[in-house]
Parts: C-alpha cells; sequence; structure tokens
C-alpha cells in the first residue's frame, strides 16, 4: 500500500489489483500533489480502512475477491455518496452503463489516459468538497430549527404553509402581535430574513409539512 499525505487535503483511494498500475496511479496524483492510498483488493481497504478524508476512489472493475462494481452497489446500500471513478481493462458497454447507473463518477479504460483521469479526480472532489458543504450546511439548519420553541415552532409551520399572520393568530388564539413576535424570534433564530428563505430551509427539513 502507498501513501502520500498533504495536510489535512481530502485523499484518493486506489483499489488495484495490479502494482504497476497503483504505482503508477500513486505517482500521477502524487506529482499534482493529490493525497493517495492505494490497496491491492476491496478487503485489504476493508481490513485496514485508513484514518483519512477520502474524497473519492478510483476502483478497478474487476477485483479478486469482490469486484469493484459489487463494492460500489454495496457503499450506495449504506448510503455513502463518495465518488467513484471506474477503471477496466475489460470494460464493455453493459459494464459501463452498470457502473454508471449505479452512480459511478465516471467509467475509463485502461490504459487510462493521465490528463482524463486528472480531470476526472479533480471534478469527483469539487462535487464531493460540494455535497458536504450542502450536508454540513442542513446540520446547521437543523439545529436552528431544533433550537425553536414549541410556539415557535407552530408558528413558524402555519407561516410555510402560507397562512398570514391574522389567521394564525385566530387559530391559536393569540394576539396578531404575539404571533408577530413569535414569527420574529423564530425567523431570528432560524437566520432567515424573508419568509421565502425560511420556507426553503423549512421544506427541507420537514418536507411532509411544509406544504
Amino acid at each position: 500500500m502507498g501513501s502520500k499525505a498533504a495536510g489535512t487535503a481530502v485523499t484518493v483511494v486506489v483499489i488495484d489489483d495490479d502494482e504497476s498500475v497503483r504505482e503508477a496511479l500513486e505517482g500521477l496524483l502524487d506529482s499534482v500533489g493529490l493525497p493517495v492510498v492505494s490497496f491491492g483488493s476491496v478487503q485489504q481497504y476493508i481490513d485496514r480502512p485508513p484514518a483519512i478524508d477520502i474524497g473519492c476512489m478510483v476502483l478497478d472493475v474487476r477485483l479478486p475477491g469482490r469486484s469493484g462494481l459489487d463494492f460500489q452497489a454495496e457503499l450506495a446500500r449504506c448510503g455513502n455518496s463518495l465518488p467513484v471513478i471506474f477503471i477496466s481493462g475489460h470494460g464493455d458497454v453493459p459494464m459501463s452503463v452498470r457502473a454508471m447507473k449505479a452512480g459511478a463518477f465516471e467509467f475509463l479504460t485502461k490504459p487510462v489516459h493521465h490528463q482524463h483521469l486528472l480531470d476526472a479526480i479533480h471534478a469527483a472532489l469539487a462535487q464531493h468538497g460540494e455535497r458536504r458543504d450542502q450536508e454540513r450546511s442542513l446540520v446547521a439548519q437543523r439545529a436552528r430549527f431544533d433550537s425553536l420553541t414549541a410556539r415557535e415552532r407552530e408558528v413558524t409551520m402555519m407561516v410555510v404553509s402560507g397562512l398570514r399572520n391574522k389567521q394564525i393568530a385566530g387559530d391559536l388564539d393569540l394576539s396578531e402581535a404575539t404571533v408577530k413576535l413569535h414569527r420574529g424570534q423564530a425567523m431570528r433564530k432560524m437566520g432567515v430574513r424573508s419568509v421565502v428563505d425560511l420556507v426553503r430551509i423549512v421544506d427541507s427539513l420537514v418536507p411532509d409539512q411544509a406544504q
């Protein structure tokens, strides 16, 4: 197994049973400053998972034991959204179609053109970074939503359902001024300035209720 580190950058995992291919890919990625670790099989990766921040995987389709395609399917079943780039010396149309339908980021055939692989890896890392930013944002939004009091949450859900302050006040037997107060506090806690933004965030958190 080869390993390169570069600060806190995300790492590319390569799984290929051909040692010469692994060494070539390690050298290629190292030459452009991309940290990389490599394994000869899926089982090796599972037995010794690296304590690193993985940005994408480069998998050979045909591997000893568990194939790259089977491993990709397993990752998908577990909800792992890590971008997977397949490389294969035996690639055919049905295999590539299966891989892409299963969510593969790219499918390249050996001998892999270095620039094509680097372009695919950089694009995969960018996608992974954007997805992680979205996930972090969702976690932060959930925390802000959970910080609302029961009444603030009740008023918020009525606001995003399209009710006006006067209607909410009547339904909850509150004064309109009190509804405005709860609404303002909720929007402040949620970090939004408009009802449109409030609706967008609540819809992403509780889509069944924000209708």
